[in-house]
Protein backbone atom coordinates (compact mmCIF):
# COMPACT_ATOMS: atom_id res chain seq x y z
CA UNK A 1 0.00 0.00 0.00
CA UNK A 2 1.24 3.25 -1.10
CA UNK A 3 2.18 6.05 2.02
CA UNK A 4 0.92 9.52 1.27
CA UNK A 5 4.28 10.82 3.55
CA UNK A 6 6.69 8.89 5.95
CA UNK A 7 8.96 9.84 7.89
CA UNK A 8 12.71 7.99 8.36
CA UNK A 9 14.31 7.81 11.71
CA UNK A 10 17.75 7.45 11.84
CA UNK A 11 20.03 5.73 14.92
CA UNK A 12 22.75 3.42 14.30
CA UNK A 13 22.61 3.32 10.67
CA UNK A 14 24.27 7.01 9.31
CA UNK A 15 24.44 6.47 6.01
CA UNK A 16 22.70 7.14 2.97
CA UNK A 17 23.36 4.09 0.64
CA UNK A 18 22.34 0.28 1.43
CA UNK A 19 19.53 1.41 3.35
CA UNK A 20 16.73 -1.11 4.31
CA UNK A 21 15.14 1.65 6.32
CA UNK A 22 15.40 4.66 3.88
CA UNK A 23 14.65 2.12 0.51
CA UNK A 24 11.52 1.00 1.87
CA UNK A 25 10.11 4.20 2.52
CA UNK A 26 11.06 5.94 -0.76
CA UNK A 27 9.79 2.48 -2.91
CA UNK A 28 6.27 2.63 -0.76
CA UNK A 29 5.66 6.59 0.21
CA UNK A 30 5.03 10.11 -2.28
CA UNK A 31 6.98 11.74 0.33
CA UNK A 32 10.06 11.14 2.51
CA UNK A 33 11.29 13.31 5.33
CA UNK A 34 14.68 11.85 7.57
CA UNK A 35 15.52 12.88 11.06
CA UNK A 36 18.00 12.45 13.79
CA UNK A 37 17.15 12.46 17.36
CA UNK A 38 20.08 13.70 20.21
CA UNK A 39 18.47 11.27 22.26
CA UNK A 40 18.99 13.51 25.47
CA UNK A 41 18.72 9.91 27.99
CA UNK A 42 21.86 8.96 26.48
CA UNK A 43 23.46 11.74 26.12
CA UNK A 44 22.97 13.06 29.65
CA UNK A 45 24.90 10.86 31.48
CA UNK A 46 28.31 11.44 29.16
CA UNK A 47 31.13 13.48 29.59
CA UNK A 48 30.88 16.71 27.66
CA UNK A 49 34.18 15.35 25.51
CA UNK A 50 32.87 12.12 24.49
CA UNK A 51 35.02 11.41 21.69
CA UNK A 52 31.61 9.12 20.21
CA UNK A 53 29.17 12.30 20.01
CA UNK A 54 32.22 14.17 18.18
CA UNK A 55 32.42 10.71 15.96
CA UNK A 56 28.24 11.20 15.84
CA UNK A 57 28.31 14.99 14.69
CA UNK A 58 30.69 14.58 12.14
CA UNK A 59 29.11 11.40 10.35
CA UNK A 60 25.77 13.72 10.71
CA UNK A 61 27.22 16.30 8.58
CA UNK A 62 28.28 13.76 6.15
CA UNK A 63 24.96 11.92 5.96
CA UNK A 64 23.02 15.43 5.76
CA UNK A 65 25.72 16.30 2.84
CA UNK A 66 24.98 13.03 1.00
CA UNK A 67 20.76 13.58 1.62
CA UNK A 68 21.35 17.04 -0.09
CA UNK A 69 23.09 15.71 -3.21
CA UNK A 70 19.31 13.60 -3.61
CA UNK A 71 17.36 16.57 -2.56
CA UNK A 72 16.61 16.16 0.86
CA UNK A 73 17.66 17.30 4.01
CA UNK A 74 18.20 15.72 7.34
CA UNK A 75 15.89 17.11 10.39
CA UNK A 76 18.09 17.09 13.86
CA UNK A 77 16.28 17.42 16.67
CA UNK A 78 17.39 16.77 20.87
CA UNK A 79 15.57 15.49 23.82
CA UNK A 80 13.42 11.95 24.70
CA UNK A 81 12.82 9.92 21.21
CA UNK A 82 9.37 8.80 22.78
CA UNK A 83 8.06 12.61 22.77
CA UNK A 84 10.37 13.94 19.75
CA UNK A 85 9.28 11.68 17.32
CA UNK A 86 5.48 10.68 17.46
CA UNK A 87 5.44 14.96 17.46
CA UNK A 88 7.51 15.19 14.67
CA UNK A 89 5.00 12.51 12.87
CA UNK A 90 2.03 14.34 13.57
CA UNK A 91 3.42 18.02 12.53
CA UNK A 92 4.94 16.04 9.20
CA UNK A 93 1.58 14.23 8.85
CA UNK A 94 3.75 10.93 8.27
CA UNK A 95 1.97 8.11 8.08
CA UNK A 96 4.31 5.68 9.37
CA UNK A 97 7.48 6.10 10.94
CA UNK A 98 10.83 3.68 9.58
CA UNK A 99 13.77 2.07 11.25
CA UNK A 100 16.07 0.11 11.31
CA UNK A 101 16.16 -2.57 14.29
CA UNK A 102 18.01 -2.36 17.21
CA UNK A 103 18.45 -5.43 19.24
CA UNK A 104 19.69 -3.54 22.83
CA UNK A 105 17.01 -4.19 25.39
CA UNK A 106 16.86 -0.47 26.30
CA UNK A 107 16.08 -0.20 22.37
CA UNK A 108 13.40 -3.23 21.52
CA UNK A 109 11.33 -1.71 24.84
CA UNK A 110 11.82 2.12 23.88
CA UNK A 111 10.72 0.89 20.31
CA UNK A 112 7.62 -1.30 21.56
CA UNK A 113 6.27 1.77 23.17
CA UNK A 114 6.85 4.54 20.08
CA UNK A 115 5.30 1.52 18.07
CA UNK A 116 2.02 2.40 20.61
CA UNK A 117 2.13 6.00 20.75
CA UNK A 118 2.51 6.05 16.92
CA UNK A 119 -0.65 3.20 16.53
CA UNK A 120 -3.00 5.41 19.10
CA UNK A 121 -2.16 8.31 16.52
CA UNK A 122 -3.46 6.49 13.91
CA UNK A 123 0.74 5.88 12.40
CA UNK A 124 2.60 2.91 11.59
CA UNK A 125 5.83 1.93 12.86
CA UNK A 126 8.00 -0.14 10.52
CA UNK A 127 11.51 -1.61 11.59
CA UNK A 128 13.58 -3.26 9.00
CA UNK A 129 16.44 -5.94 9.64
CA UNK A 130 19.79 -4.02 8.47
CA UNK A 131 22.55 -4.13 11.06
CA UNK A 132 23.10 -7.91 10.79
CA UNK A 133 22.86 -10.44 8.06
CA UNK A 134 20.77 -12.90 9.99
CA UNK A 135 18.77 -12.08 13.03
CA UNK A 136 17.65 -14.04 16.18
CA UNK A 137 15.49 -17.17 14.79
CA UNK A 138 16.67 -16.36 11.25
CA UNK A 139 19.87 -19.49 11.99
CA UNK A 140 19.06 -22.34 14.04
CA UNK A 141 19.88 -25.51 14.99
CA UNK A 142 19.40 -28.99 13.32
CA UNK A 143 16.68 -29.16 15.83
CA UNK A 144 15.08 -26.10 15.68
CA UNK A 145 16.82 -23.87 18.91
CA UNK A 146 19.00 -21.24 19.29
CA UNK A 147 22.92 -21.49 18.90
CA UNK A 148 24.60 -20.93 21.81
CA UNK A 149 28.50 -21.79 20.47
CA UNK A 150 30.18 -20.19 17.89
CA UNK A 151 31.52 -22.38 15.29
CA UNK A 152 28.43 -24.07 14.55
CA UNK A 153 26.45 -21.38 14.20
CA UNK A 154 28.93 -19.78 11.64
CA UNK A 155 28.97 -22.82 10.28
CA UNK A 156 25.43 -22.60 9.85
CA UNK A 157 25.08 -18.77 9.04
CA UNK A 158 27.43 -19.72 6.29
CA UNK A 159 25.28 -22.45 5.07
CA UNK A 160 21.60 -20.53 4.78
CA UNK A 161 23.74 -17.57 3.24
CA UNK A 162 24.38 -19.89 0.09
CA UNK A 163 20.87 -21.07 0.31
CA UNK A 164 19.95 -17.79 0.99
CA UNK A 165 22.53 -15.31 -0.86
CA UNK A 166 19.44 -12.69 -1.11
CA UNK A 167 20.38 -11.77 2.22
CA UNK A 168 23.38 -9.83 0.73
CA UNK A 169 21.07 -8.07 -1.21
CA UNK A 170 21.45 -4.04 -2.04
CA UNK A 171 19.16 -1.67 -0.67
CA UNK A 172 19.63 1.23 -3.05
CA UNK A 173 18.53 4.88 -2.55
CA UNK A 174 19.50 7.17 -5.54
CA UNK A 175 17.19 6.22 -8.04
CA UNK A 176 14.49 6.71 -5.49
CA UNK A 177 15.48 10.26 -4.59
CA UNK A 178 12.21 11.91 -6.19
CA UNK A 179 10.44 10.96 -3.02
CA UNK A 180 12.47 12.28 -0.88
CA UNK A 181 10.70 16.07 0.75
CA UNK A 182 12.95 18.62 -0.47
CA UNK A 183 14.80 20.64 2.15
CA UNK A 184 12.87 23.81 3.74
CA UNK A 185 15.03 26.88 4.19
CA UNK A 186 18.82 26.90 5.49
CA UNK A 187 18.32 24.08 8.28
CA UNK A 188 21.74 24.06 9.49
CA UNK A 189 23.10 21.12 11.36
CA UNK A 190 23.25 21.95 15.24
CA UNK A 191 27.02 22.74 16.41
CA UNK A 192 28.62 20.32 18.96
CA UNK A 193 28.47 23.57 21.51
CA UNK A 194 24.43 23.62 20.59
CA UNK A 195 23.72 20.40 22.16
CA UNK A 196 26.31 20.76 25.45
CA UNK A 197 29.06 19.41 24.15
CA UNK A 198 32.62 20.78 23.57
CA UNK A 199 33.89 21.37 19.99
CA UNK A 200 36.24 18.75 18.85
CA UNK A 201 37.48 16.35 16.12
CA UNK A 202 36.49 13.16 15.94
CA UNK A 203 38.46 10.36 16.87
CA UNK A 204 38.90 8.61 13.89
CA UNK A 205 37.48 9.29 10.20
CA UNK A 206 34.25 9.57 10.39
CA UNK A 207 30.68 8.97 7.84
CA UNK A 208 30.28 7.38 4.82
CA UNK A 209 33.54 9.03 3.34
CA UNK A 210 35.71 7.86 6.29
CA UNK A 211 34.40 4.19 6.60
CA UNK A 212 35.22 3.98 2.70
CA UNK A 213 38.60 5.65 3.41
CA UNK A 214 39.23 3.41 6.08
CA UNK A 215 37.99 -0.13 4.12
CA UNK A 216 39.94 0.48 1.13
CA UNK A 217 43.02 1.05 2.96
CA UNK A 218 42.50 -2.40 4.63
CA UNK A 219 41.51 -4.44 1.40
CA UNK A 220 44.79 -3.49 -0.25
CA UNK A 221 46.39 -6.02 2.71
CA UNK A 222 43.72 -7.92 4.07
CA UNK A 223 45.28 -11.09 2.70
CA UNK A 224 47.58 -10.42 5.88
CA UNK A 225 44.59 -10.23 8.29
CA UNK A 226 44.83 -13.77 9.77
CA UNK A 227 48.49 -13.18 11.28
CA UNK A 228 48.61 -9.42 11.50
CA UNK A 229 45.61 -8.95 13.20
CA UNK A 230 46.94 -10.24 16.36
CA UNK A 231 49.87 -8.05 16.69
CA UNK A 232 49.33 -4.19 18.30
CA UNK A 233 51.96 -2.65 17.40
CA UNK A 234 50.87 -3.39 13.18
CA UNK A 235 48.26 -1.77 11.75
CA UNK A 236 46.45 -5.02 10.80
CA UNK A 237 42.81 -4.60 11.67
CA UNK A 238 40.16 -2.99 9.44
CA UNK A 239 39.42 -0.07 12.30
CA UNK A 240 36.04 -0.49 11.11
CA UNK A 241 34.13 -1.53 14.29
CA UNK A 242 32.99 2.44 14.99
CA UNK A 243 31.92 2.31 11.19
CA UNK A 244 29.48 -0.69 12.23
CA UNK A 245 28.65 0.12 15.26
CA UNK A 246 26.59 3.48 14.17
CA UNK A 247 25.98 2.50 10.36
CA UNK A 248 28.16 4.50 8.69
CA UNK A 249 28.93 1.67 6.56
CA UNK A 250 26.43 -1.00 5.59
CA UNK A 251 27.36 -5.09 6.87
CA UNK A 252 25.92 -6.38 3.60
CA UNK A 253 28.50 -4.17 1.45
CA UNK A 254 31.25 -5.57 3.94
CA UNK A 255 29.91 -9.44 3.72
CA UNK A 256 29.40 -9.12 -0.02
CA UNK A 257 33.29 -7.82 -0.49
CA UNK A 258 34.68 -10.67 1.48
CA UNK A 259 32.75 -13.37 -0.36
CA UNK A 260 33.57 -11.53 -3.40
CA UNK A 261 37.50 -11.93 -2.54
CA UNK A 262 37.26 -15.01 -1.39
CA UNK A 263 35.70 -16.68 -4.44
CA UNK A 264 38.11 -14.92 -6.57
CA UNK A 265 40.94 -15.89 -4.13
CA UNK A 266 42.13 -12.14 -3.94
CA UNK A 267 42.00 -12.15 -0.34
CA UNK A 268 44.40 -15.06 0.93
CA UNK A 269 42.89 -16.55 4.06
CA UNK A 270 42.61 -13.35 5.61
CA UNK A 271 39.54 -12.13 3.77
CA UNK A 272 38.29 -15.94 5.14
CA UNK A 273 39.87 -14.50 8.76
CA UNK A 274 37.68 -11.39 8.39
CA UNK A 275 34.58 -12.76 6.87
CA UNK A 276 34.22 -14.87 10.37
CA UNK A 277 35.16 -12.03 12.87
CA UNK A 278 31.87 -10.07 11.17
CA UNK A 279 29.94 -13.52 11.57
CA UNK A 280 30.55 -12.88 15.46
CA UNK A 281 28.56 -9.91 15.26
CA UNK A 282 25.67 -11.71 13.97
CA UNK A 283 26.59 -14.22 17.01
CA UNK A 284 26.49 -12.04 19.70
CA UNK A 285 23.62 -9.94 18.20
CA UNK A 286 21.34 -13.30 18.29
CA UNK A 287 22.41 -13.97 22.08
CA UNK A 288 21.56 -10.43 22.96
CA UNK A 289 18.44 -10.54 21.72
CA UNK A 290 17.37 -13.75 22.37
CA UNK A 291 18.96 -13.44 26.16
CA UNK A 292 18.34 -9.92 27.46
CA UNK A 293 19.27 -10.79 31.26
CA UNK A 294 23.04 -11.09 29.88
CA UNK A 295 23.20 -7.67 30.45
CA UNK A 296 23.41 -7.95 34.31
CA UNK A 297 23.61 -11.81 34.23
CA UNK A 298 26.21 -14.29 33.34
CA UNK A 299 24.88 -16.41 30.24
CA UNK A 300 24.42 -19.77 32.72
CA UNK A 301 22.95 -18.90 36.03
CA UNK A 302 25.06 -21.11 37.84
CA UNK A 303 28.49 -18.82 36.80
CA UNK A 304 26.77 -15.56 38.81
CA UNK A 305 27.79 -17.87 42.15
CA UNK A 306 31.31 -16.75 41.91
CA UNK A 307 32.39 -14.78 44.21
CA UNK A 308 34.41 -12.04 42.42
CA UNK A 309 36.85 -10.14 44.82
CA UNK A 310 35.60 -6.55 45.60
CA UNK A 311 38.96 -4.13 45.90
CA UNK A 312 38.53 -0.83 44.45
CA UNK A 313 42.33 0.01 44.38
CA UNK A 314 42.92 -2.85 42.46
CA UNK A 315 40.09 -2.04 39.39
CA UNK A 316 41.64 1.45 39.95
CA UNK A 317 44.92 0.62 38.88
CA UNK A 318 43.61 -1.87 35.71
CA UNK A 319 40.93 1.30 34.79
CA UNK A 320 44.41 3.53 34.98
CA UNK A 321 47.03 1.17 33.82
CA UNK A 322 48.78 0.62 36.79
CA UNK A 323 49.32 -3.07 37.28
CA UNK A 324 52.69 -3.20 36.55
CA UNK A 325 52.05 -5.73 33.82
CA UNK A 326 53.74 -3.75 30.84
CA UNK A 327 51.28 -4.99 27.60
CA UNK A 328 47.94 -4.80 30.19
CA UNK A 329 49.08 -0.96 31.21
CA UNK A 330 49.76 -0.14 27.29
CA UNK A 331 46.50 -1.42 26.45
CA UNK A 332 44.71 0.37 28.73
CA UNK A 333 46.64 3.25 28.51
CA UNK A 334 45.70 3.28 24.47
CA UNK A 335 41.90 3.04 25.41
CA UNK A 336 42.29 5.82 28.14
CA UNK A 337 43.80 8.00 25.63
CA UNK A 338 42.18 7.13 22.17
CA UNK A 339 38.98 5.09 23.15
CA UNK A 340 40.41 1.89 20.85
CA UNK A 341 42.00 -0.82 21.93
CA UNK A 342 43.18 -3.79 19.55
CA UNK A 343 41.23 -6.82 20.08
CA UNK A 344 43.94 -9.19 21.40
CA UNK A 345 44.66 -6.43 23.74
CA UNK A 346 40.83 -6.65 24.85
CA UNK A 347 40.87 -10.09 25.75
CA UNK A 348 44.29 -9.77 27.42
CA UNK A 349 43.22 -6.86 29.51
CA UNK A 350 39.66 -8.35 29.96
CA UNK A 351 41.32 -12.28 31.76
CA UNK A 352 43.96 -9.63 33.32
CA UNK A 353 40.86 -8.11 35.27
CA UNK A 354 38.66 -11.05 35.78
CA UNK A 355 41.62 -14.00 36.12
CA UNK A 356 44.01 -12.00 37.81
CA UNK A 357 42.70 -9.36 40.15
CA UNK A 358 39.59 -11.88 40.25
CA UNK A 359 37.06 -8.45 39.89
CA UNK A 360 33.76 -9.25 38.78
CA UNK A 361 33.58 -8.57 34.81
CA UNK A 362 30.35 -6.79 35.11
CA UNK A 363 32.45 -3.80 36.17
CA UNK A 364 35.31 -4.09 32.94
CA UNK A 365 32.40 -4.01 30.99
CA UNK A 366 31.19 -1.21 32.15
CA UNK A 367 34.01 0.70 31.94
CA UNK A 368 35.10 -0.02 28.37
CA UNK A 369 31.14 0.98 27.90
CA UNK A 370 32.29 4.63 28.94
CA UNK A 371 35.71 4.18 26.65
CA UNK A 372 35.27 2.75 23.51
CA UNK A 373 34.52 4.38 19.85
CA UNK A 374 33.18 1.18 18.67
CA UNK A 375 31.29 0.06 22.08
CA UNK A 376 28.49 -2.12 20.91
CA UNK A 377 26.42 -3.87 23.82
CA UNK A 378 26.08 -7.21 22.47
CA UNK A 379 29.87 -7.22 21.12
CA UNK A 380 31.40 -5.96 24.53
CA UNK A 381 29.31 -8.22 26.49
CA UNK A 382 29.88 -11.42 24.36
CA UNK A 383 33.42 -10.42 24.73
CA UNK A 384 33.63 -10.02 28.04
CA UNK A 385 32.15 -12.83 29.33
CA UNK A 386 34.05 -15.18 26.82
CA UNK A 387 37.15 -13.78 28.58
CA UNK A 388 35.78 -14.14 32.11
CA UNK A 389 34.67 -17.88 31.02
CA UNK A 390 30.77 -16.71 32.17
CA UNK A 391 29.12 -16.75 29.13
CA UNK A 392 28.16 -18.72 25.99
CA UNK A 393 30.40 -20.20 24.32
CA UNK A 394 33.32 -19.53 26.82
CA UNK A 395 36.79 -20.72 27.17
CA UNK A 396 37.44 -23.36 29.46
CA UNK A 397 37.56 -21.79 32.62
CA UNK A 398 40.83 -23.12 33.47
CA UNK A 399 42.47 -21.57 30.26
CA UNK A 400 43.81 -18.24 31.83
CA UNK A 401 45.93 -16.01 29.79
CA UNK A 402 49.62 -15.59 31.30
CA UNK A 403 49.81 -11.47 30.73
CA UNK A 404 53.83 -12.12 30.39
CA UNK A 405 53.88 -14.90 27.38
CA UNK A 406 51.16 -12.53 25.73
CA UNK A 407 52.91 -9.66 25.92
CA UNK A 408 56.01 -11.69 24.68
CA UNK A 409 54.19 -13.55 22.30
CA UNK A 410 52.36 -10.49 20.26
CA UNK A 411 54.86 -7.33 21.13
CA UNK A 412 58.21 -9.45 21.12
CA UNK A 413 60.51 -6.62 20.70
CA UNK A 414 58.14 -4.17 22.82
CA UNK A 415 57.31 -1.40 20.14
CA UNK A 416 53.69 -1.51 21.13
CA UNK A 417 54.86 -0.96 25.04
CA UNK A 418 57.09 1.46 24.56
CA UNK A 419 54.61 3.31 22.43
CA UNK A 420 52.03 3.96 25.33
CA UNK A 421 54.32 3.24 28.81
CA UNK A 422 57.15 6.01 27.91
CA UNK A 423 58.43 5.09 31.14
CA UNK A 424 59.87 1.79 29.72
CA UNK A 425 60.95 2.75 26.31
CA UNK A 426 64.98 2.63 27.11
CA UNK A 427 64.24 -1.07 28.19
CA UNK A 428 64.93 -3.64 26.08
CA UNK A 429 63.10 -6.35 24.22
CA UNK A 430 63.97 -8.87 26.41
CA UNK A 431 63.63 -7.02 29.82
CA UNK A 432 60.83 -4.74 28.85
CA UNK A 433 57.55 -7.28 29.71
CA UNK A 434 58.44 -8.10 32.90
CA UNK A 435 60.72 -5.40 34.23
CA UNK A 436 60.00 -6.98 38.19
CA UNK A 437 62.40 -9.62 36.95
CA UNK A 438 65.40 -7.13 35.85
CA UNK A 439 68.00 -6.15 38.27
CA UNK A 440 67.77 -3.03 40.00
CA UNK A 441 71.11 -2.04 38.54
CA UNK A 442 70.26 -2.77 35.11
CA UNK A 443 66.76 -0.81 35.37
CA UNK A 444 68.75 2.24 37.01
CA UNK A 445 70.77 2.61 34.01
CA UNK A 446 67.66 2.84 31.99
CA UNK A 447 66.05 5.72 33.93
CA UNK A 448 63.63 2.94 35.57
CA UNK A 449 63.36 2.65 39.31
CA UNK A 450 60.07 0.55 40.01
CA UNK A 451 57.63 1.91 42.37
CA UNK A 452 58.74 5.35 41.31
CA UNK A 453 58.57 5.10 37.71
CA UNK A 454 56.48 2.42 37.25
CA UNK A 455 54.63 -0.15 39.31
CA UNK A 456 55.75 -3.17 40.79
CA UNK A 457 52.94 -5.84 40.14
CA UNK A 458 50.07 -5.70 41.68
CA UNK A 459 49.81 -9.42 41.72
CA UNK A 460 51.60 -12.51 41.36
CA UNK A 461 50.02 -14.18 38.00
CA UNK A 462 51.09 -17.59 39.53
CA UNK A 463 49.45 -16.86 42.93
CA UNK A 464 46.62 -15.32 41.03
CA UNK A 465 45.59 -18.17 38.44
CA UNK A 466 45.54 -20.29 41.82
CA UNK A 467 43.31 -18.65 43.52
CA UNK A 468 41.08 -18.50 39.85
CA UNK A 469 40.58 -22.09 40.00
CA UNK A 470 39.89 -22.29 43.56
CA UNK A 471 37.06 -19.96 42.87
CA UNK A 472 35.51 -21.74 39.88
CA UNK A 473 36.11 -24.85 41.32
CA UNK A 474 33.87 -24.11 44.11
CA UNK A 475 31.16 -23.49 41.62
CA UNK A 476 31.98 -26.84 39.57
CA UNK A 477 31.33 -28.56 42.40
CA UNK A 478 27.51 -27.34 42.60
CA UNK A 479 27.21 -27.11 38.77
CA UNK A 480 27.26 -28.91 35.31
CA UNK A 481 27.62 -25.89 33.65
CA UNK A 482 31.67 -25.56 33.29
CA UNK A 483 33.45 -26.95 30.41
Amino acid sequence: MKMSNSLVWFRRDLRAFDHAALHRALTSSNRVYCVFVYDSDILDPLPRDDRRVRFIHASLASLDAELRRLGAYLIVRQGRPLEVIPALATELAVDAVLVCADYEPDAVERDAQMAERLSNDGRKFLSLKDQVIFEQDEVRTLAGGPFSVFTPYKNAWLKRLAAMPEALASYPVDPYAHAFAPPLGSSALPSLSEIGFEPGEPPLPAGMEGAEELFERFVSHIADYGQARDFPAEDGTSRLSAHLRFGTTSIRHLVRTARQMIENGAGGSGATVWLSELIWRDFYSMILARNPQVVTCSFKPAFDAIAWEQDDELFSAWCEGRTGYPLVDAAMAQLNRTGFMHNRLRMVSASFLTKDLGIDWRRGERYFALKLNDYDLASNNGGWQWAASTGCDAQPWFRIFNPVAQSQRFDAQGEFIRAWVPALERLGAKEIHAPWLVDTDVLAEKGVVLGRDYPLPVVDHDAARKRTLERFAVVKKTSSQFS
